[in-house]
C-alpha cells in the first residue's frame, strides 16, 4: 500500500460569499466533516479542504450596492462561514478563499498549461448570462420573459462580447470514456446519467474571461479580460493543497494530497465539476479526482426555501438553540444523502427526543444508574468470551462495526445511523424483556451481570461508531463509561481507540472505572410556537 492509499483528501464546494451562509452549505459541510473524522478513525492521513469563492461580476455588484470596496465585502462574508464551521464543530484542515495571493500565481501557471496545449482561442460571446449563476444559459433553460431557472425572480442579461474559450468540445470523447471506464466518478448513479445525457448531446466551447469586469484574476495573456469565475474557483481546490509556507507553483500544490479523492456539491454546480473540471484538468495533464458526489437539495415543510417566500432556515440560529451534534444528526440520518431531503421543525423535535434522549440517552443513564445499584457501581466481571455469539446484542454487534464501515465509506449516512439504532434499540427491548430488577431480587447476580455488561457495551460501540455525527454526545458516553476519550481530539482517538478495536463488540473491561450517570441529552420540549 502506497502513502497515497493511507490518505484521502476529500473538499466541499468553495461557496459563493455574496450572501451569509445557508443550510444548504451548512449541510454539505456537515456530510464532509462526517466522512473526515470516519476517515480519522481508520487511521488515515486526512485532508479536508473547504473555502470560499469571492470573485465574480455577482461580487462586484452585491459589493457596490452595499458601498463597500469588493476585498473588504469579502472579507466580511468569508468570517461568515468560519464561525459557523465552528458552531457546527467542522474540523476542516484548509480553508482557501481565492482572493489569497497564492492562488493568483496557481490560477495563472494553470491557465499558461492550458493556452501553451492550444486548447484556449480568442472568441466572441453572444448568449444570455445570468449573473447570480455566473454562467450563460441555452435559450432552451429559460423561463418565460428570459429568468433563469434558479434564480427565477432574476431576468438574464443578454451578452455579445469578446472571450477566451477553452476547448471544451475537443475532450468530448475523453469524457465520454471516462463515465464509461469509471461508473464510479460521479454519484449516484441518477446524476452519472444525466452528465451523459448532457455530454452526450454535443459540448460547446465555454467562456473563460469576462471584459469590463475588475474583480477578479487578470488574463496572463490579455489583462483587459479578467478570468472567469469559475475556472479560477475550480482550482481553489489546488490551492488549498500548498502548504503554508511553500511557494505557490503547480508542482508544489499537487505533490502530496493530488488527486483529490471525493469532491462533494450540490447538484446545481453538477456541470462545473463533472464536465469543465475533468476536461481542464485533463488539458493540463493532471490526474483526475477519484469521485464526485452529488447530494440533493432541501426544503422546508415541503417547500422550496427562498427570502421571498419568508422561510429560509438559519443554520446558526438551528445549532444555538439544539446544540451542533442535533443538527448534525437530523440532517445525516434523516435525509438520504444523494436525494433531495426536508426540514420539518416538528419532525426534527421527534426524531431527536426518540432516537437521542429516549433510545440512547435513556438506555445508558438507566444501565449506569442499575450497575450502581445492582454491582456497585462497577463494570460487571464478564469478559467477551464468556457470552455465546447467539446473544441477541452480541450478534447484531458483532456484525455491526462492517457494516456501518461500508455505509459510511459509501456515504450512506442514514443508513450507518439507522444500523446503530437498531442495536440500540434491540438494547432497551433486551432489557425490558430480560428485568434485570427482577432477577436481582430473585438473587441471580451472574444473570443480572451479564445483562448489564451486554446493554453497556452495546452502548459503548453504538457511540464509538456514531462519533462522527455526534462527536460530542459520543465523548460524553465515552467518558461516562471510563475511557478517557474525546472524539474532538482525532490524534488521541486514533491512538487510543483504533478502528481495529474499539469497532469490534467486546471492547469493555471490568478494569473500566465509571463515571457519574447523567443525561447525554436534554430531551427538547415542544413549546406553542413549535
Amino acid at each position: 500500500m502506497n502513502k497515497k492509499e493511507l490518505s484521502f483528501a476529500l473538499t466541499t464546494p468553495l461557496y459563493y460569499v455574496n450572501d451569509l451562509p445557508h443550510i444548504g452549505s451548512a449541510y454539505t459541510t456537515m456530510a464532509a466533516d462526517v466522512l473526515a473524522r470516519f476517515e480519522r478513525l481508520l487511521g488515515h492521513s486526512v485532508l479536508l479542504v473547504t473555502g470560499t469563492d469571492e470573485h465574480g461580476q455577482k461580487i462586484q455588484r452585491t459589493a457596490e450596492s452595499k458601498g463597500l470596496a469588493p476585498q473588504s465585502f469579502c472579507d466580511e462574508m468569508s468570517v461568515g462561514f468560519v464561525s459557523l464551521w465552528e458552531l457546527l464543530n467542522v474540523q476542516y484542515d484548509r480553508f482557501i478563499r481565492t482572493t489569497d495571493h497564492r492562488h493568483e500565481a496557481i490560477v495563472k501557471e494553470f491557465f499558461q498549461r492550458l493556452w501553451n496545449t492550444g486548447d484556449i482561442y480568442l472568441g466572441q460571446q453572444k448568449g444570455w448570462y445570468c449573473v447570480s449563476c455566473e454562467e450563460f444559459k441555452e435559450e432552451r433553460e429559460l423561463l418565460d420573459e428570459h429568468r433563469c431557472p434558479l434564480h427565477p425572480n432574476k431576468q438574464v442579461e443578454w451578452r455579445d462580447e469578446e472571450n477566451y474559450f477553452f476547448r471544451l468540445s475537443k475532450y468530448q470523447s475523453q469524457l465520454q470514456a471516462l463515465y464509461e471506464s469509471k461508473p464510479d466518478f460521479i454519484q449516484p448513479s441518477s446524476r452519472r446519467n444525466e452528465v451523459k445525457s448532457f455530454v452526450n448531446s454535443g459540448l460547446q466551447d465555454f467562456s473563460i474571461s469576462r471584459v469590463n469586469l475588475e474583480w477578479g484574476i487578470p488574463l496572463p495573456v490579455d489583462p483587459k479580460h479578467t478570468i472567469y469565475v469559475w475556472f479560477d474557483a475550480l482550482l481553489g481546490y489546488v490551492t488549498a493543497l500548498l502548504e503554508p509556507d511553500q511557494e505557490p507553483t503547480l508542482e508544489n500544490a499537487i505533490a502530496k494530497w493530488f488527486p483529490i479523492n471525493l469532491h462533494l456539491i450540490g447538484k446545481d454546480i453538477l456541470r462545473f465539476h463533472t464536465v469543465y473540471w475533468p476536461a481542464m484538468l485533463i488539458s493540463a495533464g493532471l490526474p483526475l479526482p477519484e469521485r464526485v458526489f452529488v447530494h440533493g437539495f432541501l426544503t422546508k415543510d415541503g417547500q422550496k426555501m427562498g427570502k421571498s417566500l419568508g422561510n429560509t432556515l438559519d443554520p446558526i440560529s438551528l445549532i444555538k438553540c439544539y446544540g451542533a451534534d442535533a443538527v448534525r444528526y437530523y440532517f445525516l440520518k434523516e435525509i438520504e444523502f444523494g436525494k433531495d431531503g426536508d426540514f420539518n421543525k416538528s419532525r426534527f423535535i421527534e426524531k431527536l427526543n426518540a432516537d437521542l434522549a429516549n433510545d440512547l440517552g435513556n438506555l445508558l443513564n438507566r444501565t449506569l444508574n442499575m450497575v450502581k445499584k445492582y454491582c456497585g457501581g462497577n463494570v460487571p466481571q464478564i469478559t467477551n468470551d464468556n457470552i455465546p455469539f447467539d446473544h441477541p446484542l452480541k450478534g447484531i454487534g458483532l456484525r455491526l462495526g462492517e457494516q456501518v464501515k461500508n455505509a459510511y465509506e459509501t456515504l450512506a449516512f442514514n443508513q450507518a445511523c439507522e444500523n446503530i439504532l437498531s442495536l440500540v434499540q434491540a438494547c432497551n427491548k433486551f432489557i425490558d424483556d430480560q428485568a434485570p430488577w427482577s432477577l436481582y431480587k430473585q438473587g441471580r447476580q451472574e444473570a443480572v451481570e451479564l445483562v448489564l455488561y451486554t446493554v453497556l457495551e452495546s452502548v459503548r460501540l453504538a457511540a464509538y461508531l456514531l462519533s462522527p455525527v455526534i462527536p460530542d454526545i459520543s465523548s460524553d458516553i465515552y467518558q461516562q463509561l471510563g475511557f478517557g476519550i474525546n472524539f474532538n481530539d482525532q490524534i488521541q482517538t486514533s491512538a487510543n481507540a483504533p478502528f481495529e478495536i474499539h469497532s469490534c463488540w467486546g471492547v469493555l473491561s471490568s478494569q473500566q472505572k465509571l463515571g457519574a450517570p447523567h443525561p447525554i441529552f436534554k430531551r427538547i420540549e415542544i413549546s406553542e410556537n413549535d
